[in-house]
Formats: C-alpha cells, structure tokens, sequence
C-alpha cells in the first residue's frame, strides 16, 4: 500500500496493491493491520454504495456534523469521477481550501479523508459506481454541507454539466457557514 500525503493535512491519497494478468486482477483494498501499520486507526461501521448513471453528476459537498463527524475511505470500482475535499476546521492551516483528485477504476486510487472536511464529486463517466466506508453511522440530522459552486472557494470543476440534487443546489455557501470543526 502507497500512502501519499496531500496539501491538506490529514487528507490521504492511497493506492493498494494490485496484482493483474491476463484474467484480470486482485487487490486487497483494506486492512485493518496494513492500515494501523501506517499509522491510520480508523473504526469503520458501514460501507455505501453510489451508482451514477451519467457523467456530470454532481454530488457535494456534505458532511456530518460533530459528534457524528464522519472519516471516509473512497474508492471508485467502475468509472471515474472528479473528488474534491475542502477543509473545514478552524484552526487548520489549509481551512477553506480545496483539493481535488481523480479518482477510477483504472487507477485504483482511494481517499482517506478526516471529519471536518466537505466532501464531493462529479462523474466523469457514465455508470460510475462509488464506494466508501464511513467511521460513524448516517446521521440525518447531523447532515450538511456547502454549495458545489461556492466562488469563495473557487473549485475548478470539470467541464461538464452539472446534474444535482435539489438539496445540493440550496446549500450554504463557506462565508455564510459557521463550522463546528476545529482543528
């Protein structure tokens, strides 16, 4: 397992091993101990499942609330999609700022990502599935986030248009947000 730091602390790039031959391929996308091995003690309690039938689908940015604050394990296994994280932890040196990564099934690249950031993506690719694991169980009233489009924050999105969620289209921008993280 290859663990590369990002500009935003905390936020992991991760790239398993994959062994492939004519049949195909294998890899071990988790495990407790190589993770631990790294220094990453995460409880995860549910994985999740996002099936995008289309490329430009847009969902984000959310995240959970203290003290259902959720750390997340992403992974794309068919398709590709554009991840962006953004800090929102008083304190952090890197709060308001994005970062974004492509993540498919070719590369075989997963997120580690802390609670405190917003999280989200847009499909690059039709029927893209997304896959995580989450530390803390789905809290419905600790649920939030900030608007996609936010021009405080400037995210180069891809190119594409945009298919979103009523919900995502109505969310805070960062300015008008009072974060419950800390760093």
């Amino acid at each position: 397992m290859d663990v590369t730091r990002t500009n935003i602390p905390g936020v992991l790039l991760i790239k398993p091993e994959v062994f492939g031959d004519h049949r195909g391929f294998f890899s071990e996308t988790y495990s407790r101990r190589r993770f631990e091995d790294n220094g990453l003690v995460v409880d995860f309690v549910q994985d999740n499942h996002a099936f995008s039938a289309q490329a430009g689908v847009l969902r984000g940015l959310h995240f959970q609330s203290p003290p259902m604050a959720q750390t997340k394990l992403v992974r794309v296994t068919r398709g590709a999609v554009f991840d962006v994280v953004v800090d929102l932890r008083k304190g952090s040196p890197a709060y308001g700022r994005w970062e974004g990564f492509t993540l498919s099934a070719e590369n075989h690249r997963q997120l580690l990502i802390p609670a405190g950031l917003a999280h989200g993506y847009m499909t690059l690719e039709p029927d893209t599935d997304f896959l995580y694991k989450v530390d803390r169980y789905y809290s419905p009233e600790h649920d939030g986030g900030i608007l996609w489009c936010d021009p405080g924050l400037g995210i180069a999105w891809p190119d594409l248009p945009p298919v979103l969620s009523q919900k995502d289209v109505r969310l805070p921008r960062l300015k008008d947000f009072d974060s419950p993280f800390s760093f």
